[in-house]
């Protein structure tokens, strides 16, 4: 009788569990059913009174939060049929993992009983709350109970199954790229879905319904970063960089388009407005690697500047009107004047000690604009009571304070000065690309990386850091001409380090770290969301930094690369195994896998 000798490297398969132990036939059941009860039960009546804020008391249609959990059930129900390979819907596990329906699953839930717990809390007690209410607490976590039980290996298969297929994986063929039409059809349709995204966002008429938005989005996306959508899409941007940047600007440009409150106009203007200032401090940060505490300073240089020579009757060369080209040049020499003045005698100075002296600088600016009022200083800036009264700009005839019809769209005074924004955004941004992709641009990493063996391999560093302080300090400026107008006056008091409301140079700091350092597109993102989230929640007006801190402490902790990831950044911060696509299948929409014995 020969026996069968069973060897270590052919063990017995055992298959994969969940946190929850169910079967995986019932945690795909689950999940799938749950998340159909999940979007259903918004056409349920929620509570019996409209003093909730979005009337949740019809029967039949969504209203307000309700629209969220809808819209959270039915991206379940989509990666529950995904995960069944269900034809058509692949494309949105790429990757073979379960973790996105986990995540939406749980932001189905955070958001369902997010409302719920508010309407306890707002109207008195849990009797406000309809059989509706109860229905859609249960349902929500349903799907997150069948999440819980899914297998989370990336195969979703037995061990055996994994070894085998990291057998295979140096032979699997990378996918081919769509066709160039396809590709662009997919960033377009992403650039409209984004804008009809932010656009809800702002748009938001009370906190509630804003934090809601929040739990959906943030879920929604780390779904589609689990889910390795967000990988294959950065793949198709890389290859089609200039027609993205080309409908980027197209949606920004349609924005006031989709407004019918001023408003929100406004909000829109500040939000580029500052992000322009972020992009720049994104060089000197970002880029070089400088520390730069006192940067708000460069904006405040600019807006003192421009309301100088607006003609403001209140300003001390009150005979004196350049027009906005004229004032745009100067306010952006003068912010870069003080770059280099500033930099000069400092930069040769490192970490935590330049830090010191630009919040040093930031201050003495903002004392000496205080003081310049004729009794403590010279009569320049009026003090405190800053420089009133500024002129609406006037373009080729156009008054931008002004509202004009346009197409049979009424657009107001913040949307005209929002369109100037977005014109000089594009300035600054080719500004920022062709100077970060130039030989100083590769200077200025060298220099973050190792200043040091930079040195060592011939870059003058000085030079190159005077440089990256410099221009940061005049793209500062730029936007400081526009944001005097939007304004119409300009104090002292915004231009400090820390504060409620923007700006301030914690604000800026926070936006490129949260946003992404080193990247276009994040900075943008987290001067957005840092000017949103105070003001669509009222209640954080006063701790603000507190929140500021937080976030920072979340991000660095499970993203340190920032919401928009630097490639070269995300490599350092990830070690092998910890990226959702290593080192093996990087260029690949392949599962992520080591190769065997690595």
């Amino acid at each position: 009788m020969t026996e069968t000798k069973t060897t270590p490297e052919t063990p017995a398969a055992a298959p994969a569990r969940g946190l929850l132990p169910l079967p995986l036939a019932a945690a795909r059941a689950l999940l799938l059913a749950g998340g159909i009860a999940t979007a259903a039960s918004a056409f349920l009546a929620w509570t019996w009174t409209s003093e909730f804020p979005g009337d949740l008391t019809i029967s039949g249609y969504p209203g307000g939060l309700q629209w969220l959990t809808f819209v959270a059930g039915v991206l379940t129900a989509l990666y529950a049929l995904a995960g069944y390979g269900v034809r058509g819907l692949r494309w949105l596990l790429p990757a073979g993992n379960n973790a996105p329906q986990v995540l939406t699953a749980l932001g189905g839930f955070a958001v369902t009983w997010f409302t719920v717990i508010a309407i306890c809390a707002e109207l008195g007690g849990v009797v406000n709350l309809e059989p509706g209410g109860w229905i859609a607490a249960a349902a929500s976590l349903v799907p997150l109970l069948g999440a819980l039980a899914l297998p989370q290996e990336r195969t979703g298969g037995t061990k055996s199954d994994l070894k085998a297929y990291v057998a295979k994986a140096e032979h699997i063929p990378a996918p081919a790229p769509l066709a160039p039409w396809l590709e662009r059809a997919v960033i377009t349709v992403v650039t409209a879905v984004g804008l009809g995204v932010f656009t809800y966002g702002i748009d938001t008429e009370y906190g509630e319904l804003f934090v809601g938005y929040l739990i959906v989005v943030a879920f929604a996306m780390w779904a589609l970063h689990t889910a390795g959508i967000l990988d294959r899409f950065s793949r198709i941007v890389a290859r089609n960089r200039s027609f993205t940047l080309a409908m980027g600007f197209l949606a920004a440009i349609a924005f006031p388009f989709t407004q019918s409150d001023d408003h929100y106009a406004n909000i829109g203007v500040n939000i580029l407005i500052f992000g322009t200032v972020a992009l720049g401090l994104n060089i000197v940060v970002g880029l070089a690697g400088l520390l730069d505490l006192g940067y708000v300073a460069f904006l405040g240089v600019g807006a003192y500047t421009a309301a100088l020579v607006s003609g403001s009757e209140f300003s001390r060369f009150s005979g004196v009107q350049f027009p906005f080209w004229a004032a745009a040049l100067a306010g952006a020499a003068a912010s870069l004047v003080f770059g280099v003045l500033i930099g000069a005698p400092t930069l040769r100075l490192r970490g935590d000690y330049l830090a010191i002296v630009t919040l040093g600088f930031g201050e003495i600016f903002r004392i000496a604009v205080n003081n310049m009022d004729g009794a403590s200083g010279p009569d320049i800036t009026n003090g405190p009571n800053g420089i009133a009264a500024i002129p609406d700009l006037s373009l080729f005839g156009f008054n931008l304070g002004e509202a004009h019809d346009v197409g049979g769209l009424t657009l107001g005074r913040f949307a005209n000065y929002y369109l100037l924004m977005v014109l000089i955004m594009a300035i600054v941004v080719l500004v920022y690309t062709r100077a970060a992709d130039s030989r100083i641009g590769r200077s200025w990493i060298a220099i973050r990386e190792d200043e040091t063996a930079a040195t060592a391999m011939g870059i003058n560093g000085f030079r190159v850091k005077l440089i990256a302080f410099a221009l940061g300090a005049s793209l500062a400026g730029l936007a400081g001409t526009v944001s005097a107008h939007v304004t119409y006056s300009v104090v002292p008091t915004p231009y400090q380090f820390a504060g409620s409301t923007p700006p301030n140079s914690a604000f800026l700091l926070a936006a490129v770290v949260l946003g992404g350092m080193g990247t276009v597109a994040g900075p943008l993102l987290g001067a957005a969301l840092l000017y949103l989230i105070p003001e669509k929640l009222v209640f954080l007006q006063d701790k603000s930094l507190l929140a500021f801190g937080i976030a920072l402490i979340l991000l660095m902790r499970f993203r340190p690369e920032g919401i928009v990831a630097n490639r070269r950044r995300q490599l350092e911060f990830h070690e092998t195994g910890q990226l959702d696509v290593p080192e093996t299948t990087t260029l690949t929409d392949e599962p992520a896998v080591t190769k065997a014995g690595a």
